[in-house]
């Protein structure tokens, strides 16, 4: 059942309310758009996920992708998809105006990806990849590269990916065994070598797929300082773009998946018959750290990618709920034991509530994220664009981790909800668990995610990054603490912002005489900072609802203190019950899923090795 359902009015709240997104309108780079445009063009982006995407989404899920003969043939209902998505210009929507993108910003491009990844999970690694993949030859690029290829990828002429895992090596890139070798009097190289799990690998939808795959060239270092980045195009093409003929790129197998059906996921092999031509990108050596910037931009849209599943899961377990009548109401004493919506019984609604809560904090950590990269890609202040990086470069981890990790969880509570009919496909929920799954895999396994943020992340900058993340996190919390309404949330968000605190302290003493322990507790300490980070985001939210719920208790001329007339008003104004929720999610949060922060800090503290010292 591929129904859509997106909580548009959550998004527009996160967007232009909490973030301010038409404050971006003074960068030089959006000074020629509105706020009226970017209602348009997510009016434009909700109608076709809803009226094209999401009708195809579970067929294509059934029929899923084949191949033969070397060619992969997706799903029948693609080519007119496809076409279509193409021509309506929201391939390439943050991207280079002058390159055939929109040049919208990054944190509209995020609701945008929402809407569509809502929609049709699968269909939409082919144009997420393709364009990560162009910024890639974009940034690091020749000009030869960047008019061969850019516009040809910004608009979906020709489709992109990016090819990093071996067999032997899977996530360590430093044992790739791929090969490039010089041709002398040539600008290009022979790549040799096979690489597995490639999304969106080979289809018959463009005339050319361009792969950026990593290999070492010829006498360069083992290890990962030797590798370096080639541009492979499936097919050769001269100076005009025009295709001349195969590359000696030969798709070797399909992976058959637990979800994502409709998508390929490719085994790919490059020079099998000494033929395949790779372009160098920059300097060699370098592969992993151009390939950086698709991967951290590939592990947000991944945590994007939990936020749009997991809230339509929610969306469709509440729908279910209000429908779905069984059992009577704990507190009936009637004795008629009249049945009634399962959204009346207590644990249902809790289920409920934690999937909201979830998922509304999860909404505004990925589209915070991509506030950050928009002060951090086009910011004028030298000292405001650093420090949207550096806070862009702390939480992206944690975007793609918890967001994913969350997601899975939204799915199985929705589930849960449902019961049995959650279970068989008809209601849309077992496929949505199948296709969040992989989120917490891909990119980055959550558990590299882990070691990077604490391995990396925490110290970068002599841990200036997590300091400044104190800082704010403090100046925002202090005054609030001595809030009638919000001071007792606040009192408690700061102790968990104590816990990350006491966390980090105790890694770095206990870290020098024992460096195995802290990365034994490297994923614990991910999750309490994606609770602690999910707690201020939505008190921030519930601060800034109680400021619009006062404004409109003025303008109805309702006091603050009068719960009847509030209530009264809250029955026929969507508004204010939006607003009221959005405080009682806050406190949800707060008061339910925060204290398992303070949890895990006594793990931590414990000092047990036995995961560690058991013999297995």
């Amino acid at each position: 059942m591929s129904e859509y359902l997106i909580d548009r009015r959550d998004m527009d709240f996160t967007l232009f309310d909490y973030l301010g997104l038409e404050d971006l309108l003074e960068l030089p780079r959006y000074q020629g758009y509105d706020r009226e445009t970017f209602e348009i063009v997510m009016a434009q982006a909700q109608r076709f996920a809803a009226e094209k995407l999401a009708p195809t989404n579970e067929e294509a899920d059934h029929q899923g992708c084949r191949l033969e003969d070397g060619k992969v043939y997706l799903p029948d209902s693609y080519g007119d998809l496809y076409k279509e998505f193409c021509e309506i210009g929201l391939f390439a929507p943050v991207h280079s105006p002058e390159h055939g993108g929109m040049g919208l910003p990054q944190a509209l491009g995020m609701a945008l990806a929402e809407m569509m990844l809502t929609a049709h999970p699968s269909f939409m690694f082919l144009p997420g990849l393709t364009v990560s993949a162009a910024h890639l030859i974009e940034a690091f690029g020749t000009d030869r590269d960047i008019e061969l290829y850019l516009e040809r990828m910004y608009t979906g002429q020709w489709t992109g990916t990016m090819c990093l895992t071996e067999p032997q090596a899977g996530s360590a890139l430093g044992e790739l065994t791929t090969t490039a070798k010089e041709v002398e009097g040539e600008d290009y190289y022979q790549i040799a070598g096979n690489k597995i799990f490639i999304s969106a690998g080979d289809h018959q939808l463009t005339e050319n797929i361009i792969h950026l795959v990593l290999a070492r060239a010829e006498g360069d270092a083992e290890g990962i300082r030797g590798v370096s980045l080639f541009i492979v195009p499936k097919n050769r093409v001269d100076a005009d773009g025009k295709v001349t003929g195969p590359n000696d790129v030969t798709i070797t197998g399909i992976e058959e998946k637990m979800g994502i059906h409709a998508s390929p996921t490719c085994a790919i092999s490059f020079g099998d018959n000494g033929e395949c031509q790779g372009w160098l990108v920059g300097e060699r050596g370098r592969g992993i750290n151009y390939m950086f910037q698709m991967m951290n931009e590939a592990r947000l849209v991944t945590g994007l990618q939990g936020v749009a599943i997991g809230n339509s899961a929610y969306q469709a377990a509440l729908a279910y709920a209000q429908e779905r009548k069984q059992g009577p109401k704990v507190t009936d004493r009637s004795g008629e034991q009249t049945s009634v919506a399962i959204i009346e019984h207590p644990d249902v609604r809790r289920n409920l509530m934690t999937m909201k809560a979830y998922g509304e904090a999860i909404r505004a950590m990925l589209y915070n994220s991509a506030y950050l990269s928009d002060h951090a890609l086009h910011n004028e202040d030298e000292a405001a664009k650093t420090k949207a990086q550096d806070m862009l470069d702390l939480l992206t981890p944690i975007c793609k981790a918890f967001a994913s990790d969350v997601g899975f969880k939204m799915t199985e509570l929705a589930m849960q909800v449902l019961g049995g009919y959650g279970y068989i496909k008809e209601y849309g929920i077992e496929q949505q668990m199948r296709d969040v799954k992989i989120a917490s895999i891909y990119e980055g396994t959550n558990g590299i995610q882990a070691l990077d943020l604490l391995g990396r992340k925490m110290r970068q900058k002599g841990g200036a990054l997590f300091m400044t993340w104190m800082q704010d996190t403090n100046e925002f919390l202090i005054p609030l603490a001595e809030d009638e309404f919000f001071g007792d949330m606040a009192k408690e968000v700061d102790k968990g912002k104590n816990v990350l605190g006491e966390a980090a302290f105790l890694f770095q003493s206990t870290g020098k005489k024992d460096p195995e322990y802290p990365l034994l507790h490297a994923t614990p300490f991910l999750r309490m900072f994606g609770l602690v980070e999910s707690a201020r985001l939505l008190l921030e939210q519930a601060a800034l609802a109680r400021t619009k719920l006062q404004a409109i208790w003025e303008e109805h001329g309702v006091e603050s203190d009068d719960q009847e007339a509030r209530d009264e008003l809250s029955e026929r104004n969507d508004e204010v019950l939006y607003y009221e929720n959005k405080i009682k999610t806050a406190s949800f949060f707060i008061y339910q899923l925060l204290p398992e922060a303070r949890a895990m800090l006594k793990s931590i503290q414990s000092e047990d090795r036995s995961a560690l010292d058991i013999k297995f």
